[in-house]
């Protein structure tokens, strides 16, 4: 029985298997690739993996899914292969890759995986041949035979014209003293090589590329008796000058390195960490705007913002990027790192000239465009090449130029260039005010504005905001666009005209001729200081044509009955203020008089009951009116509806009448309850 319960915990564990390895350790980013290859290949027999190879190129990589369906690396065409996975080889005459590639030491494992180049300068070595046969536990990272070959013929050759010096140093840099796996290769660490004990920089990235001082491993994981043999792309070299002393001696980064002292970030560029710098070159500063630059380096902390726009917040090896990817900069934007082809691409722009220069503290990119962020940019800077460019013409053409690239804290609300389709209005001094009031007094975010908050413009007037369930707007115009936030403005992008609001409800009405029978009304019934007081009124205002359209009896008895007359006006308003870009698809807003109703929105025409709105949007003080060619009535007043209500209460009574029947039929007790329905359905 003992026995029983000591074997028992060994036999749950065999019956579940690979189930019971979900408690293990979580898998590496590499070995989850390693892991989908293998599942793509197991039709082909076991220990196959499939590797996706970019045509006309021996690249090949391990595939992950996304990659497995596009079929695709740095947007450039792939064909799968099906190749024995690591550490296994075929054995003639079986499907797949049964057998286990036999163990030997790290000299000969170093010609099973690829390196035969490798060997052949380790024999040139008097010392390394011996140490890599020999006891011990080594790891080598193996430069494959195209990496060797690739060199640049002065650095091979002053390699084997001192083989037993530089050579030989050159071998152990890729060596560690220690077994090291995949599943210890961890983002951002060192390890200690042979040579000097100088650090190699480890890179393990979520699409499961692992670098090697930006080079990538080919073939991972081969065990040897004294070690562990990892096949990566390039021959790598030592690493002393941080990012810092790369500037300082590079002659391509005079600007940036008089940009750098002037912000003090220097401090930061040869300090502890691991980033990537997008290092604009000369050539890069010359492309911008004389203006633009002088005014970027004589402000420290747009200086501060410029550079830091320029540096991600890890390290990215070239090597790592196949396909686009979202990269956060110290400044806090987001930047499209991405490839096409060969060449590594910045929010889609082949930008970058030298890749991949490798520092202490992290590795610099090369590029040839400057990457200004919203940050350091003026308002006119912001909108420049932007969908509300039209709208910014205007400001200058009005004079305003100044408030737009000045140091004032500001909040222009920008329209959309297709606002101005059918043509933009002449400037004249009503023009200029009203662009005046399309500038907020303040430096805003949208996330921090509120429903009712009030914001003074600078052409004196107060606007009010309004936030609904999809819509943030301010007045009749809503924002169409994230903010962008400059040095000292921030842009709303805004999808109208604003109009500033120029009177109570009543003052509208009585200034529009349309409305004057409906003014006429108001007063008769009473509700001329309901809207003239403060408040939120959406009033849904039916024209003279609208009264003119009713029967002249029915207008007669409603201008004579002013209780009813004031129901029905009432009805027309409701109890706070929609504008049309906060209605979405149907809004049901309550009415004064306690009805509510049903207001909708297609295809830019608003429907107030199922009938059009003639005009949107008139703002005034205490809130909204919309022109409509119809009187609306209650819904107590349709005669249809009405109706409608008497048949859906019929026939409840009678579905419960009937529903009751049947019981009554297998119960007297409730016979008399069927009575009193049916009592009721007579009436």
């Amino acid at each position: 029985m003992a026995l029983l319960v000591r074997l028992l915990p060994l036999a749950l564990a065999l019956a579940l298997g690979p189930a019971a390895s979900l408690a293990g350790p979580a898998r590496s980013p590499y070995q989850l690739v390693l892991q989908h290859s293998r599942l793509r290949g197991r039709q082909h027999g076991p220990n196959v993996c499939a590797v996706q190879k970019l045509i006309g190129t021996n690249k090949k990589y391990f595939t992950n899914c996304k990659q497995w369906y596009q079929r695709k690396i740095c947007g450039k065409s792939t064909v799968i292969s099906y190749e024995c996975c690591p550490g296994y080889e075929k054995v003639p005459g079986e499907k797949g890759c049964p057998a286990a590639l036999p163990l030997s030491n790290l000299y000969e494992t170093l010609g099973v995986v690829g390196s035969t180049t490798t060997q052949l300068y380790t024999d040139r070595t008097e010392k390394l041949r011996p140490e890599m046969e020999g006891p011990g536990s080594f790891t080598i990272f193996a430069p494959s035979n195209e990496a060797w070959a690739s060199l640049p013929a002065e650095v091979l050759d002053s390699l084997v014209s001192n083989v037993n010096i530089e050579l030989l140093n050159a071998l152990r840099y890729h060596m560690v003293n220690r077994r090291v796996l995949t599943d210890e290769l961890k983002h951002g660490m060192a390890l200690t090589s042979m040579y000097q004990n100088s650090d190699i920089q480890i890179h393990h990235y979520p699409n499961g590329i692992v670098t090697v001082n930006c080079a990538r491993l080919l073939k991972a994981d081969h065990h040897a008796t004294n070690g562990v043999v990892h096949l990566i792309d390039k021959v790598i070299s030592t690493v002393t000058n941080n990012i810092q002393q790369i500037i300082e001696i590079e002659d391509t980064f005079e600007t940036l390195r008089a940009a750098v002292a002037a912000s003090g970030l220097n401090t930061l560029l040869e300090g502890d960490g691991q980033f990537t710098l997008l290092a604009p070159t000369n050539e890069a500063f010359e492309k911008i705007p004389a203006e633009t630059l002088n005014r970027i380096l004589g402000d420290p902390e747009a200086l501060r913002d410029l550079l830091k726009n320029h540096i991600l917040k890890s390290a990215m090896c070239a090597e790592a990027i196949v396909a686009g990817m979202s990269m956060e900069t110290l400044e806090g934007t987001t930047l499209e790192v991405g490839c096409s082809g060969d060449m590594l691409t910045i929010n889609g722009k082949p930008i970058i000239s030298n890749k991949d220069v490798l520092a202490t503290n992290g590795v610099i990119h090369f590029i040839d465009e400057l990457l200004i962020p919203d940050s350091a940019k003026t308002l006119f800077e912001l909108a420049a090449d932007s969908d509300v460019s039209t709208a910014v013409d205007l400001f200058r053409q009005a004079g305003l130029g100044t408030h737009l690239s000045g140091s004032e804290r500001l909040t222009l609300l920008a329209p959309l260039n297709s606002v101005f389709k059918d043509g933009t209005p002449r400037i004249d001094a009503q023009m200029k005010n009203l662009l005046l009031n399309h500038i907020i007094k303040d430096q805003l975010a949208s996330k921090y504005l509120y429903h009712g908050q009030t914001l003074d413009t600078l052409g004196g007037k107060k606007l009010r905001v309004f936030v609904y369930r999809n819509s943030l707007c301010i007045e009749n115009s809503c924002i169409a666009a994230h903010d962008k936030r400059g040095r000292y403005g921030t842009l709303f992008t805004m999808d109208r005209v604003l109009t500033p609001p120029v009177g109570t409800v009543m003052d509208v009405l009585k200034g529009d001729n349309r409305f004057s029978m409906l003014v006429a009304a108001i007063q008769s019934a009473g509700l001329t200081e309901t809207l003239n007081r403060e408040g939120v009124y959406t009033v849904f205002a039916p024209t003279d044509e609208a009264f003119q359209a009713l029967p002249p009896g029915e207008l007669n008895k409603l201008l004579g009955n002013a209780k009813e007359l004031a129901n029905i006006l009432k009805y027309h308003v409701g109890d706070e203020i929609l504008v049309s870009g906060g209605i979405g698809a149907l809004v049901r807003l309550k009415s004064l008089q306690g009805d509510k109703l049903e207001v909708s929105s297609k295809n830019n025409v608003v429907n107030v009951n199922k009938e059009p709105v003639a005009e949107a949007d008139i703002m005034a003080t205490n809130g909204v009116v919309y022109a409509i060619n119809t009187v609306l009535q209650p819904p107590a007043n349709r005669p249809q509806e009405r109706g409608d209500e008497l048949a859906d209460s019929a026939l409840e009574i009678f579905k419960q009448a009937s529903a009751f029947s049947r019981a009554a039929q297998s119960s007297v007790k409730l016979a008399p309850v069927y009575q009193r329905l049916l009592e009721r359905m007579k009436q």
